[in-house]
């Protein structure tokens, strides 16, 4: 079996990188996706959706080094979704976590045109994800 899901969004917190206890390198970080439209009667709606994206490897530490809050990014990878209660209590909740195979980093429009950015707009992950 085989599932692939593709999201393009902005990053929600700049990436959070770690080490395994062998020395594999793993980021986090959260993507916002929005959808708009409008209603019969002509107002707008927005929905939004969280993903929380982790790289292994190289991917790892290039998003690391050169992804930041806002960015926008388009995600390529497995995605895993959970249900959950706050502890707080409260209505269920669910969360999507992505595991990323590929990420593209595009265009930015705004302050930070210009910043350092990698030469090729797309990192791919170059081994398998352990799970």
């Amino acid at each position: 079996m085989f599932q692939q899901c593709i999201i393009i969004g902005n990053l929600g917190r700049d990436p959070e990188m770690r080490f395994m206890s062998d020395g594999t390198a793993v980021t986090d970080f959260s993507v916002a996706v929005n959808k708009r439209g409008k209603r019969p009667d002509g107002s707008e709606w927005e929905k939004t959706w969280w993903f929380k994206v982790t790289c292994w490897r190289r991917l790892a530490e290039t998003t690391n080094q050169y992804l930041r809050k806002g960015f926008p990014v388009m995600v390529i990878g497995e995605v895993d979704a959970s249900a959950y209660i706050p502890r707080e209590g409260g209505e269920p909740r669910a969360s999507l976590e992505l595991t990323a195979r590929d990420v593209r980093f595009l265009p930015r429009t705004g302050p930070g045109i210009g910043d350092e950015a990698p030469s090729d707009d797309y990192a791919q992950s170059d081994e398998d994800i352990p799970f």
